[in-house]
């Protein structure tokens, strides 16, 4: 395993990051193709003896369960000063805000249950996980400057932002002396390049680190499409994020597949080489053991200049989906008319 620094922060980070969403009870949440408490330690016992030490759960995930399972593994499996836990909070919900709930106290309460179900004293890396309209982000990054100074989170990140917002964010901490965003996790694999436009040379700029998730587009670039998985027939977010797009994404899929077979390598291995070329960390979600093994050999693949290109020279403008589309204002009405 190689490891690095998480952006100007302290923490050190396998270049692995096991993402969790995979982890939790089926029934507590939306996903039921995630795995029960047992599976999911065997998975993190795993990754724990391959030099994983990065781990990637959220509040939002299966009801908070996947905190808990991830918490109680590591607990048991691993000295706390080894790993990095990063967890997520959600923007204040419709109902705080008519209760009158500040953004302040939303972010503590949210903060202190993942405490609780993650069952540590601080958690490394706390990311804002979705940007919330509704509450100035003066007062995301006061609360969150707060936790940090109290010693309950480490480091703090942001996920599903456009690269203005993480300019205005950090430009008024600068401002205001509170702490930074470290980390930027976004939406990014061979068949979703959007950020590169500008995320992306905001946080080379500014030495921020990169952890996206859904490297592998939800299983589409680590097989072969007709395999049918329990994830791929089950995943109605995931459908909703590619499925519109298959035809056009196809040409690469398929040339994902070509350099797999010249390398006598899986696809999987394939397009995660490409990634680590571009971002620090990328949150892979597991619930196979074979998922790490390809993700560790990943890490030394080397691709040359020319396969690169190959990869990526017939990749296409995509439309806004997923959160970023959910999230976005006036842009929840278009989401149909783009998926059809």
């Amino acid at each position: 395993m190689q490891y690095t620094q998480l952006g100007i922060s302290n923490l050190n980070i396998s270049r692995v990051c096991m993402g969790c969403m995979g982890f939790g009870d089926p029934m507590d949440g939306q996903h039921r193709w995630t795995l029960d408490e047992n599976e999911s330690r065997s998975i993190i016992k795993y990754g724990l003896d391959q030099g994983i030490n990065f781990f990637d759960t959220a509040i939002a995930y299966q009801n908070g369960s996947s905190e808990q399972y991830v918490g109680k593994a590591l607990r048991d499996m691993a000295r706390r000063e080894d790993i990095v836990i990063a967890t997520k909070f959600l923007p204040r919900t419709p109902q705080q805000i008519e209760s009158g709930i500040s953004g302040k106290e939303a972010i503590t309460h949210s903060l202190n249950q993942s405490l609780k179900n993650l069952g540590t004293d601080y958690i490394d890396l706390f990311i804002y996980h979705i940007w919330d309209y509704n509450t100035p982000i003066l007062d995301v990054l006061t609360a969150l400057h707060e936790a940090v100074c109290s010693g309950k989170v480490r480091a703090i990140g942001i996920s599903n932002c456009y690269a203005w917002q993480l300019a205005k964010a950090n430009t008024l901490a600068k401002l205001e002396g509170l702490t930074p965003f470290v980390s930027a996790q976004s939406h990014y694999n061979l068949i979703m390049r959007e950020d590169e436009r500008e995320l992306f040379q905001l946080c080379h700029e500014e030495q921020i680190a990169l952890t996206p998730y859904s490297p592998l587009a939800s299983g589409r670039l680590s097989r072969n499409t007709q395999v049918q998985t329990n994830r791929l027939q089950n995943d109605a977010y995931a459908k909703m994020k590619y499925d519109h797009n298959l035809s056009q994404d196809q040409i690469i899929i398929d040339r994902v597949a070509n350099l797999a077979h010249k390398h006598n390598v899986s696809m999987t291995e394939i397009s995660l080489a490409w990634l680590l070329k571009k971002v620090t960390a990328p949150a892979i979600g597991v619930t196979k053991m074979h998922h790490i093994d390809a993700a560790i050999r990943a890490v030394e693949l080397e691709l040359t200049q020319e396969e690169i290109f190959y990869l990526e020279e017939e990749y296409q403008p995509h439309a806004l989906s997923g959160i970023m589309a959910q999230n976005t204002p006036n842009m929840k009405d278009k989401i149909q008319v783009w998926t059809k």
